[in-house]
């Protein structure tokens, strides 16, 4: 990841519905789609379920897909902007039986694809990851995690995720840590 740059953060307030959302994508196949519509709900998630809420986070499963054994489980936690309803963010961290732990965040279609996503830890910069796909509903960004960044969001306080919907300005969109190490030792 590379340093980024320093951006204004508006004031958000935090918004818990569009977990089924991000279990969604946890599941589906994606295909591209231009990033020009407004973001909307998938019905298709209706089936997911809250399991435990720890502090900000909650641990949200999906039945099993065909053929699978276990339910499919992630960390989720969804953000609005207060003074702009429209741009929001969904953040969900899932762990593989492989080992791989997979951070990804769905932000709002029309955001600028090429800067990426930027994000800081208690105000210290992480880097960026580039959108990987964007759909009719979100464009997502996706990081895996190692050890180090695992432990910076156990211990942090706040994650700022740095959205741009212009090149001259980014929105940082703050994201609480409260809980999160409670939620992954929860998360199956």
């Amino acid at each position: 990841m590379t340093k980024l740059a320093t951006h204004d953060v508006a004031p958000r307030k935090r918004s818990r519905n569009a977990a089924a959302l991000a279990l969604l994508l946890l599941i589906i196949a994606p295909h591209p789609r231009p990033a020009v519509a407004q973001a909307t709900k998938n019905p298709e998630m209706s089936d997911g379920t809250v399991k435990a809420q720890h502090g900000d986070w909650q641990v949200v499963c999906k039945p099993p897909p065909p053929g699978a054994k276990n339910e499919v489980c992630a960390l989720v936690q969804s953000v609005t902007a207060e003074d702009r309803p429209n741009v929001g963010l969904t953040v969900y961290f899932q762990k593989f039986s492989q080992g791989m732990r997979v951070l990804r965040v769905f932000a709002p279609v029309g955001v600028l694809l090429p800067p990426g996503i930027g994000l800081k830890i208690d105000n210290a910069d992480v880097g960026h990851a580039p959108y990987l796909r964007c759909h009719t509903f979100a464009c997502y960004a996706q990081v895996t995690l190692d050890d180090k960044l695992i432990s910076q969001f156990s211990n942090g306080k706040t994650a700022i995720f740095i959205i741009f919907q212009t090149e001259e300005a980014g929105i940082g969109i703050p994201l609480s840590l409260n809980g999160f190490s409670q939620a992954l030792a929860a998360l199956p």
